[in-house]
Formats: C-alpha cells, sequence, structure tokens
C-alpha cells in the first residue's frame, strides 16, 4: 500500500522561514501573531515530521543546520507559489471589454493562443478584435478607438506604450521559375505608400542603385504571394512557410539585404486597467524564441 507522507502547513513553513531569516523566535512569533511557545511548537513539529535538526542557537541566535538551508531556500518558492494561487483565487473576477487591434496576417499566427489563455484567466471580459493595417491601428490607437494593438515598427502612436515582440529578418520572395530578380526596373508587389515593409524595401534598393517598379499594391501578404505566383513581381516578408512555387532570395541572386522588422504590442497609457495589464501579460507569456531574430513566421503580415 502507498504511504502518504504527512503534509507540509504553509503557516509552519511561514514560520520556519521568519525564524531562520531572524534567528529569533521572538521576532517570528511577534511577525504571524502568535505566541513564542506556539512558534517553538510548530519547529519542533516541523522537525519530527522531516526527522531532521533544522534550526541550531548560535551566537547571534538561531540559524539553519545545512538541510535547514535546504528546506530554507524551497519553503520560499512553496510559499511563493501557495500567496500566488491564494491572491488569485480571491482577485474579484474583471467584467468589461478590451479592444485588441492587429494586422489581419498577425492574427492567425498570434491571436489564438493569446486569446485563449486571455479566456481561461479572465471569462468574463469581453474581447473585441479589430483586423486592421498598422497605420489605421495606430491611428485608432491614438484616438482612443483601441485599448492594445499588434503593430509593425515604425508605426508608433502618440501617448502609447509598447514593448517588443519579436524581431527578425525581411526577406526576398520571388517565383521559383521566373528570373523577375535579373529584370531593371525591378517588379515589386507590396502594400500601401505607408507600410514599414514598402519603406524598407525601396530605401534597400535605392542603395544598391536598383530601379523599382511597384506592379501591385495589395493590403495583405496573401495578396502579394498571388502576384508572385503569378510570375508577376517580387514582394517581401518576414520568415513564413512560403506557398509552393515560391522561394526566398537574397544576395545570391543580386538583390540587396533587406533590415530587421520588428513586431511590437502598443498599449494607450491613459488605458490603464487591469483587464488590459492581464491581455499585456499574456503577450509576454509566449516562449523567447519568437522575441528576437529566430526563424519563426509572425504570420507574414504587410504591415
Amino acid at each position: 500500500m502507498l504511504t502518504i507522507p504527512p503534509g507540509l502547513d504553509p503557516d509552519v513553513l511561514r514560520s520556519f522561514v521568519i525564524v531562520a531569516e531572524g534567528g529569533s523566535v521572538t521576532r517570528a512569533a511577534e511577525r504571524v501573531g502568535r505566541t513564542q511557545s506556539a512558534i517553538s511548537m510548530q519547529m519542533r513539529r516541523l522537525e519530527e515530521i522531516l526527522g531532521t535538526e533544522l534550526l541550531r542557537r548560535g551566537p547571534r541566535g538561531l540559524v539553519p543546520t545545512e538541510r535547514g538551508l535546504w528546506l530554507l531556500e524551497r519553503a520560499r518558492n512553496l510559499l511563493a507559489l501557495h500567496d500566488e494561487i491564494h491572491a488569485n483565487f480571491r482577485l474579484a473576477p474583471l467584467i468589461g471589454q478590451v479592444r485588441l487591434g492587429s494586422p489581419d496576417d498577425y492574427a492567425l499566427q498570434w491571436l489564438p493562443g493569446i486569446l485563449a489563455r486571455f479566456a481561461e484567466a479572465q471569462p468574463r471580459i469581453e474581447v473585441d478584435v479589430v483586423c486592421l493595417n498598422s497605420e489605421e491601428l495606430s491611428h485608432k490607437l491614438t484616438t482612443g478607438a483601441l485599448d492594445l494593438a499588434l503593430l509593425t515598427e515604425g508605426h508608433k502612436p502618440k501617448d502609447t506604450e509598447h514593448e517588443l515582440l519579436w524581431r527578425g529578418p525581411l526577406n526576398w520572395v520571388g517565383p521559383a521559375h521566373h528570373a523577375l530578380h535579373k529584370r531593371d526596373p525591378l517588379p515589386l508587389a507590396v502594400a500601401h505608400p505607408g507600410c514599414t515593409w514598402r519603406r524598407a524595401t525601396l530605401e534597400a534598393l535605392a542603395k544598391e542603385g536598383r530601379t523599382p517598379r511597384i506592379s501591385y499594391n495589395s493590403a495583405t501578404q496573401s495578396g502579394c504571394f498571388a502576384v508572385a505566383l503569378a510570375g508577376l513581381a517580387l514582394t517581401v516578408s518576414t520568415p513564413t512557410r512560403l506557398p509552393p512555387g515560391l522561394v526566398w532570395m537574397g544576395p545570391n541572386e543580386g538583390l540587396p539585404v533587406l533590415p530587421d522588422i520588428s513586431i511590437e504590442l502598443h498599449r494607450r497609457m491613459q488605458a490603464d486597467s487591469p483587464r488590459q495589464d492581464q491581455q499585456n501579460q499574456d503577450q509576454q507569456d509566449r516562449p523567447a524564441k519568437h522575441r528576437q531574430g529566430v526563424p519563426f513566421s509572425p504570420g507574414g503580415s504587410v504591415c
């Protein structure tokens, strides 16, 4: 038969931590609001349960033994987790709405996990998702129509704070069986004039003395990919899974190196509310590999 070890009372562990850190049963009793004899009894009971001496009297009071030091480190971690669980369930459930903006092509890659975690943590919060390009989202954030937004760098709204979510390379994309990269002027499929990707691409070509010809404009990455698949123009993208028929291109094809591009989470500073803090925290909880230069598909949004 499985023998279940006796449980460790968090209150006893808390008293032990206070005694071990302060070296005094008297001070520990004052902090937890109990008598000295009660604290001393807790320490004896804890040593009985664990079968070893945990505290020893020294010149400056009680000090933890070697096994006591081992327990002290783990008791701190256990109590921190205990307090976190307790505080979480005592918080009043949040009620209201969070208005979150995202470029359409970011939505599929980023939002499902974010929204699922947020719904689990705050089931009574309604999340209103708006999908537009970064330029329009930035304007809505400035005017107060949104609380949070995922934006491509270069679209910082007024009166917002932001954090970096991902940074990685912008790369050339072209059809596998067409030598469009050899044409002059270079045919391009890019987004609207306010797009960061478009601006970075044109600046890189200008530095190399290449003449571009913007053949097609599209508000989404899928639109640009469609034009490239038709063999009509090159386009650019952050790392993503390319459709069959498209390939990555670069210096080997005589094309200039493109800069790194960031995806940022922006938050209105006036819109300071617990529900947005929760959404903000969920954004931060993604694996670190998504944050800096790792080949990863952020959805290939065109700004």
